[in-house]
Order: C-alpha cells, then structure tokens, then sequence
C-alpha cells in the first residue's frame, strides 16, 4: 500500500504519521488487521476503510446513543452486538467488550463480522447491507449512506489527486524494469 494509504489508516486509528518508523510499522499492522478481516468475511478492505472513517471512533472510546445504548471502539460496535459476537469469538461478554474498546484489530474484524451480516441479511444487496450495518430504521440508514458514498467520493479524490501524472507514472514504471 502506498505510504499515503498507511498515513490516512494511522490516524483512522489515533496514531501520529510521521516519518518515525514506529508510526510505520504501526501503520503495517493497521493495514494487516483490516485485510485480514476483509479476506476473513470476503469484503473490500476499502469499506472497512471508509466505515472507520465514517464511524470516526477510537481506540479506548465508548460512545453513548440517545437509545441509551453505547458505541464500542474505531468502528463504533453498538453493544446490542456484544452477545452475539462473544458467541463467534467463544468468549466472556466481557472480554469482548475490552477486546472491541482496546484492540483495533478485534474491534475491524468484529466490524467486519457485523458488515457480513447485513450483508447476507440483505440477500448479497451490498449498499443495503452497508446502510443495515448502521440501522434498520430507514432513515438512519438512509443518511449514514449517504455519508459513506460522500466519504468514498472524498478518497476517491484524493487518491486521484495523489497519483503521479499518466507521464510521470510510465516513467516511474520504466525505471523499476531496469
């Protein structure tokens, strides 16, 4: 992945980006984590990408509704899913809740398991699924798409914006052949 892409995932996940190479290889794990869990329940990585992005949780945070129930951790796990998760990982409800608070990688594969359940329970309809990953009340799920494709065309953008010149990138792939 290109060293922008590792930027972007670090601070999705509250970590600095700078040139250190703790911050790097943090980046690393980041990037491993999410792959990981897309290939584990056969998503895109750049979904898991974007819903981390729109979720806009953080490590250690637990964020309450106004459903009085609480958001859990980077991909903002409801705690309506604690049971059934602690079920799949064949763990205490509580060890699943400070997995899905302090582990980032726990909380995107809990995510992600959560993601490929609405999306089976949408019949393979992957905007449906993503809109159920949030709500099942029509309008939350309407407005939290509309967020996730305004999010995808804003990194669609930048990555478009990143990318070398067509000229720039031949010459770039001329000089790795030689």
């Amino acid at each position: 992945m290109r060293a922008a892409s590792l930027c972007l995932l670090a601070w999705l996940a509250s970590v600095s980006c700078g040139v250190a190479s703790e911050d790097e290889e943090q980046g690393k794990r980041i990037v491993a984590c999410i792959e990981a869990a897309a290939a584990a329940h056969e998503l895109p990585a750049g979904i898991i990408l974007i819903l981390l992005d729109v979720e806009g949780g953080r490590l250690g945070e637990v964020s309450g509704n106004r459903n009085q129930t609480v958001d859990i951790g980077p991909m903002q796990v409801n705690e309506i899913w604690l049971d059934k998760l602690a079920a799949h990982w064949r763990a205490s409800r509580e060890e699943t809740y400070r997995a899905l608070r302090d582990e980032f990688c726990a909380n995107v594969e809990g995510g992600a398991w959560i993601l490929r359940q609405a999306l089976d329970q949408a019949g393979g309809d992957f905007w449906e699924g993503v809109g159920l990953y949030h709500s099942r009340n029509e309008p939350h799920k309407s407005s939290y798409l509309r967020k996730v494709y305004e999010r995808a065309r804003r990194l669609v953008k930048a990555r478009v914006a990143s990318e070398p010149a067509p000229e720039v990138r031949a010459s770039l792939e001329e000089s790795d052949r030689k």
